[in-house]
């Protein structure tokens, strides 16, 4: 099994194959350039680089959301049409879930936090015991002041991932004492946590089909909410 693995719900893309559930390579790029001009570029050039080639691909996936609306659409849409003309499953991964497992936390719980905007995150909740992994919270959109109150009940470290940790940080870390900021070569998505969750996903048994796949926003975009509020009025 060869699974081709791709993240651009944010600022970074990255590109990771695995063959089985060994890594062989990742290529991760933060400059600034869009995703639609680094994406296949960076997928094409890991393959050669693995000595591998598109053919050899078994699997395709892709950080499905939540993320910025234009990144998460230009991943899906890389990721469905590399998958489509081969017939290859393609298994959409909760961009949240991607980072807690890219972190590679051993014990204590990981609080994935992406800047959603109007002072809300995009966040999902995971206790990991002696490194193994287990959702406490489901995939949404809360303000900072709800998630306070969910953390300054817990009593092991709260680990941050993703690109709202600093905002997260700074808000609420004098509140809370147990958030620990993460390293900024941590801090960010990357595709080797994407590759991990598809393979959690094979391993539970579950099914990835391309022409279903469809990017999750968990909330409307701008454009969307002020289009719904003219016709209100």
């Amino acid at each position: 099994m060869l699974l081709l693995a791709f993240e651009t719900s944010a600022k970074a893309a990255s590109v990771a194959l695995f063959e089985g559930d060994r890594l062989l390579g990742e290529a991760y790029q933060n400059t600034g350039l869009t995703h639609s001009q680094t994406l296949m570029v960076m997928a094409q050039d890991l393959l050669s680089q693995c000595g591998k080639t598109a053919d050899q691909v078994t699997d395709v996936a892709v950080a499905a959301g939540p993320g910025s609306f234009t990144g998460v659409r230009i991943g899906v849409a890389a990721a469905k049409g590399f998958a489509w003309g081969a017939e290859l499953p393609c298994w959409g991964v909760s961009t949240l879930e991607a980072m807690a497992l890219g972190l590679g936390v051993y014990q204590g719980y990981v609080c994935p936090v992406m800047d959603a905007r109007r002072n809300q995150v995009y966040n999902a909740g995971f206790y990991v015991n002696q490194g193994k992994i287990t959702r406490v919270r489901e995939d949404r959109a809360i303000a900072l002041e709800a998630l306070a109150a969910e953390l300054e009940g817990l009593t092991e470290p709260i680990y941050l991932v993703g690109d709202g940790s600093a905002l997260t940080y700074r808000t609420l870390g004098e509140r809370i004492p147990d958030l620990v900021m993460p390293a900024e070569h941590r801090m960010h998505q990357r595709a080797v946590g994407v590759g991990l969750g598809a393979l959690a996903m094979m391993a539970r048994g579950e099914s990835a089909d391309a022409a279903a796949l469809a990017p999750n926003y968990l909330r409307l975009s701008q454009a969307e909410r002020e289009r719904m509020e003219k016709g209100l009025k």
